[in-house]
């Protein structure tokens, strides 16, 4: 039994795990190329994710989930990583950002309400957070929620918010208008996608990630009821959103691993076959330099994700730990994609070749969940300021 997490015996995710790492090298590696083509994750592969209960995986048993803590999140995060990050992307909110702000802060009445539904996938959540002037840090927020009788009425807009061509719920992210005189004044919200005022623009087209829907969400006198307010309390949502997003940065961190341990497998593949002057390129010791740097950077990645995710667990490290190990983990996947461009010559700037569409797909892992400037305030800033408060 895992004494961390008596709900999932380790012999148990073991399966969970093996399953995962034969869908995704099986199942879905083959048909990157078509999910790349056809901007979209197959009907028939997201049916197989709901049945093997991934769109809830990181949601408690009680709900219908697998009930999975974030060490065995990321162990997770790191098989389906190995593949395109649109596969993740489709039950990601789910688990991470939008899921968690359920668990940690909605009402019992609210967790029965939504959380089922998204375990089982038949719910897709939004994580609405995101707008013009205000990404990583969510206090500039300009969309408002202003009190309306026992309800609120919702006004503004969001952008690049994953998810919303296909969600059926939004957790709003939103400033009370008038701002209270304590607290930061940011509530969120659990807003049915059908709502009357809410408006889905055209979906992103983006530089990577192909298969992975975001696209701006307008909200015009949007109508919720009382029980929308998550926790019932108003002043809640900045909390929400930093946990949230933190516990989003181990995961986040341990994709990129998976990432680039895909990245570090197609370059050593390539380079033990592919000759030059009649010899394996990977003979060369500067290729076997650039390999031995992919190879240094995935595993110290690995072990900085595990030890992040057990600090969060145990409840040792919530804030530094998190930040700093998006940081390295996604600066890391960056420099081993550029690095399997390289190894692959010409071939790897070919639009069809794994390592091509991974140098694309990672360059967004730098930026959301927070950038990477975000991280390196939180960081240096929370030590520094953990220092002062030792000596005051």
């Amino acid at each position: 039994m895992n004494m961390l997490n008596p709900d999932v015996p380790d012999d148990v995710f073991a399966d969970v795990l093996k399953q995962v790492s034969h869908f995704v090298r099986s199942r879905v590696v083959p048909r990157e190329l078509e999910i790349m083509n056809d901007d979209a994750i197959p009907a028939d592969l997201r049916t197989q994710v709901a049945e093997m209960g991934l769109f809830g995986y990181a949601i408690p048993q009680e709900w219908g989930g697998l009930g999975l803590n974030l060490i065995q999140d990321v162990e997770l995060a790191m098989e389906l990583g190995y593949t395109t990050l649109s596969l993740r992307s489709m039950f990601g909110t789910n688990n991470g950002i939008a899921g968690q702000v359920l668990v940690g802060f909605g009402t019992e009445e609210q967790k029965a309400k939504w959380l089922p539904g998204m375990a089982s996938g038949n719910i897709v959540a939004s994580f609405a957070l995101t707008e013009d002037g205000a990404g990583s840090n969510p206090a500039g927020l300009k969309t408002t929620a202003t009190a309306d009788g026992s309800g609120w009425v919702i006004d503004g807009s969001k952008r690049f918010i994953t998810n919303a061509p296909s969600a059926n719920m939004f957790v709003v992210f939103a400033k009370l208008d008038p701002k209270p005189e304590r607290g930061n004044g940011i509530a969120v919200f659990l807003v049915p996608a059908d709502s009357p005022g809410i408006e889905v623009g055209v979906k992103d087209a983006k530089m990577g990630q192909q298969g992975s829907g975001t696209a701006d969400v307008s909200f015009t006198n949007v109508k919720v009821d009382a029980d929308s307010l998550v926790g019932g309390n108003a002043d809640i949502g900045y909390k929400a959103a930093m946990t949230s997003l933190a516990r989003g940065r181990v995961h986040i961190a341990a994709l990129s691993v998976g990432q680039a341990q895909r990245a570090l497998d197609e370059s050593v593949a390539h380079a033990a076959a592919s000759t030059q002057g009649g010899e394996p390129i990977g003979n060369f010791q500067l290729v076997q330099a650039m390999i031995a740097d992919q190879q240094v950077g995935v595993m110290a990645g690995r072990a900085m994700v595990r030890d992040a995710a057990r600090a969060w667990v145990q409840d040792t490290d919530r804030r530094i730990a998190p930040s700093a190990v998006k940081l390295f983990c996604t600066e890391m996947v960056g420099e081993v994609a550029d690095l399997a461009v390289q190894i692959h010559g010409g071939t790897g700037y070919m639009r069809e070749v794994p390592v091509e569409r991974i140098y694309r797909d990672v360059r967004l892992l730098r930026l959301y969940e927070g950038t990477s400037e975000i991280q390196r305030l939180i960081v240096g800033g929370g030590l520094i300021r953990a220092e002062q408060k030792r000596n005051s």
